[in-house]
């Protein structure tokens, strides 16, 4: 399992690359990272970022059902991944206290802060899966490389 988990990161490296390659607009980049992890990765049901405006989270580019609007700083998984600035991974969404049910489907989740070039918080990159347990160690650090290596401006 996780080889084919590892074989589907490096090809959604490898497309994110061809695409994001040069581009400097944060929004730009976010919609083509979702656009590929939601085609290429199994069991990602919701895949999307949250922006940072001001005190909150803001829906940006996202693939999926419809997802809350806005959310708090510290509120739910998406809350907390921004207040701390520390990746989530939630096994089972019904155990994290106050979680945000956008879509009851969903199962399990993780979650990853997104900082610009500066090391400022931009956003948080949020997938949802209708399965439990779907998210690991292997999810955690090929989506913060991706997102470290994209809003680095590609520097290794």
């Amino acid at each position: 399992m996780n080889e084919e988990k590892l074989a589907s990161y490096e090809r959604c490296r490898e497309k994110v690359r061809a695409l994001c390659e040069g581009e400097t607009d944060e929004i730009a980049l976010m919609a083509s990272v979702i656009g590929v992890l939601h085609s290429e990765m199994a069991g990602f049901f919701w895949t999307g970022f949250y922006r940072v405006v001001g005190e909150e989270l803001v829906i940006g580019p996202y693939q999926g059902s419809v997802g809350c609007l806005r959310i708090a700083l510290g509120r739910g998984v998406c809350g907390t991944a921004a207040e701390t600035g520390k990746t989530q991974v939630v096994p089972d969404v019904h155990e994290f206290p106050g979680h945000i049910a956008c879509d009851a489907r969903s199962q399990s989740e993780i979650v990853i802060p997104v900082k610009n070039v500066d090391g400022r918080l931009i956003a948080v990159l949020d997938v949802d899966s209708e399965l439990l347990e779907n998210f690991d160690e292997v999810d955690q650090s090929q989506l913060e490389g991706l997102i470290a290596h994209v809003f680095g401006n590609f520097s290794d």
